[in-house]
């Protein structure tokens, strides 16, 4: 199993159990376990509704990609922990990470 804390965008937390060896995103993940996000480009790193900041893990997490980069840059709220959800693999090296969504929700 792969653990991962989400606090949502009301500072609601709730560890979530993922088996391993699904091929999904983190986005995928958390829009099956009914987080209210929009994910309105589908996970192309174009919209940014699934920002999150990471808050423990940073280092277990593959750098972001250029468009990632673009697209994060245009959120004022981001920072140097922000990520996209739609852009990390569920994987058992992301076991123990922790965010916070931080994107548009539904």
């Amino acid at each position: 199993m792969i653990h991962i804390k989400v606090e949502d965008n009301k500072g609601e937390v709730q560890n979530l159990e993922i088996p391993e060896g699904i091929n999904l995103n983190l986005m995928e993940t958390l829009k099956a376990y009914e987080y209210p996000i929009r994910a309105t480009c589908g996970g192309m790193a174009l919209c940014s509704d699934c920002h999150c900041e990471v808050l423990e893990g940073w280092e277990k997490l593959p750098e972001a990609q250029e468009q990632e980069l673009i697209t994060l840059d245009s959120r004022p709220d981001a920072s140097s922990a922000s990520r996209l959800a739609c852009q990390i693999k569920l994987a058992d090296e992301i076991n123990g990470l922790s965010i916070r969504l931080i994107g548009e929700s539904e």
